[in-house]
């Protein structure tokens, strides 16, 4: 039986999670869920002149939106200090590390001399063979010995075999001479300890692995799979910016995208399956696979973005919807719904999700419900209760006070009051829209009746007759 997959998500807590990095979290988690493995978090928060809680805090804000769900407690790699210099130090106790004495002067003086004489600036420290008894009583970093010949070659699931050569590779720092760990030893020391199996990232990170794979290779710990995944672009081509637009996932919520929709349409940018657009969770974690990512940058598109999202809105649960709502709500800094406004968005849901890609939009349909009497038409509205339509809604309302309110029944008397009046139902339904929204553009008349209520949608006729 193949061992258990187990990924993980390793931000360093320095801003908001950006819209790659979400990307990021999205891969792992769906590799992870769709094989019954484990989705780990861990904060790679050792600078600590840059980390703070508050990222911190937007970072798990941002994926708790997503519904990126972790296993187990996040993981801070500040904490784990102690552990990353042990192994350091057990390198050093196997003779696969050295100390080294060099001081910063010495090196900048090497790599000055090396430039002059069109030689290698890559720094070789006299230190790596030299005899403990010659070191001085002087401050020293450990560093790794790195294979001086051959080649290593980095398996990557999404780049291929790449291939690079030991005489490239310097002897890397692993431990400062404060004794605090560097970030590549204490990345390679955390996914040991963590069990990661594989290591998905982005393909920034990608000569980064080789250095890593001296230390797997010195403790003798299997090396995880590798895929090193292309960053996103903006719709020009060129890495993704702030001049693109919103670039953290909370600002994606406080704009109103549903996180179904961004699920769905982050799994998409940069990995395929066949020609499926729209899919739900369940198919993402069935069919995601490594092999199914290219190795060409994919470019974010705002507007494949809010088709997708109103796919989503179509066919989501009215009271999930609901809720996901109130969040949009509080992430955009706007007031919550009140109690009877909440039951009228409820009723209106099912007549309202099917034409909205944004909870702005959603909203925004929703006014007539939304709204309480008197209501105050746009100028647009306005227009349409002239003084006949007036005396036509005057004629209308008390007919309509025995109507039966379902759909059939209301049809069945919008329409003959109008052939009795010689006119159209569609010149009757500009002044229905105006008095039982104040808009000109609203959802079906049928439909505002429904939600309204004969109580409510009777005294709205009622203020608008003349």
């Amino acid at each position: 039986m193949s061992a258990e997959i187990v990924t993980r998500f390793a931000p360093s807590p320095t801003g908001y999670l950006h819209i790659g990095g979400a990307r990021t979290a999205l891969f792992n988690w769906l590799y992870a869920r769709g094989r019954g493995g484990k989705f780990l978090l861990r904060i790679e928060d050792t600078d600590r002149e840059r980390s703070t809680p508050e990222a911190t805090a937007a970072i798990l804000q941002g994926l708790t939106w997503l519904g990126l769900d972790w296993d187990g407690e996040v993981v801070s790699q500040f904490d784990r200090a102690p552990r990353h210099a042990e192994v350091a130090r057990d390198l050093l106790a196997q003779g696969k590390a050295y100390k080294c004495f060099s001081t910063q002067d010495e090196i900048a003086a090497f790599r000055e001399a090396a430039k002059a004489e069109g030689q290698s600036t890559l720094f070789r420290s006299p230190w790596r063979d030299a005899d403990p008894a010659s070191h001085p009583d002087a401050p020293y970093v450990i560093r790794i010995k790195a294979p001086q010949d051959g080649t290593t070659v980095i398996r990557d699931r999404v780049q291929g075999d790449v291939t690079i050569r030991n005489d490239q590779l310097d002897d890397m720092v692993m431990l400062r001479s404060d004794g605090t760990p560097v970030y590549m030893l204490a990345v390679v020391v955390d996914d040991h300890d963590m069990g990661v199996t594989h290591v998905i990232r982005g393909d920034d990170h990608l000569n980064n692995a080789a250095r890593q794979m001296m230390i797997y290779d010195a403790m003798g710990w299997d090396v995880p799979v590798w895929a090193h995944i292309p960053l996103i672009h903006g719709p020009d081509g060129k890495k993704l910016s702030k001049r693109h637009g919103a670039l953290g996932a909370q600002e994606y919520q406080a704009m109103g995208y549903p996180a179904a929709g961004m699920r769905n349409y982050l799994a998409r940018l940069g990995w395929s399956h066949g020609d499926d657009e729209f899919f739900t969770d369940a198919q993402a974690k069935a069919w995601f696979d490594l092999d199914g990512i290219g190795r060409s940058p994919a470019r974010f598109d705002l507007k494949k973005l809010e088709n997708l999202c109103g796919q989503h809105i179509a066919v989501a649960d009215d009271a999930a919807l609901q809720k996901e709502l109130t969040g949009y709500l509080v992430a955009a800094g706007q007031p919550t719904l009140t109690q009877g406004q909440a039951e009228g968005m409820a009723r209106a849901m099912p007549f309202l999700k099917e034409r909205a890609k944004t909870f702005p939009e959603l909203i925004d349909k929703a006014r007539f419900v939304l709204a309480s009497r008197p209501i105050q038409p746009d100028e647009k509205a306005a227009r349409a209760l002239t003084p006949e339509a007036r005396a036509m809604l005057s004629e209308l309302t008390p007919q309509l006070q025995s109507v039966s309110w379902n759909r059939d029944d209301l049809e069945t008397a919008l329409n003959g009051f109008a052939v009795e009046r010689g006119t159209t139902f569609g010149a009757l339904a500009g002044p229905l829209r105006a008095a039982l929204s104040g808009r000109a553009v609203t959802p079906s008349v049928y439909d505002m009746l429904i939600v309204l209520g004969p109580e409510e949608s009777l005294a709205r006729l009622g203020d608008c007759a003349a």
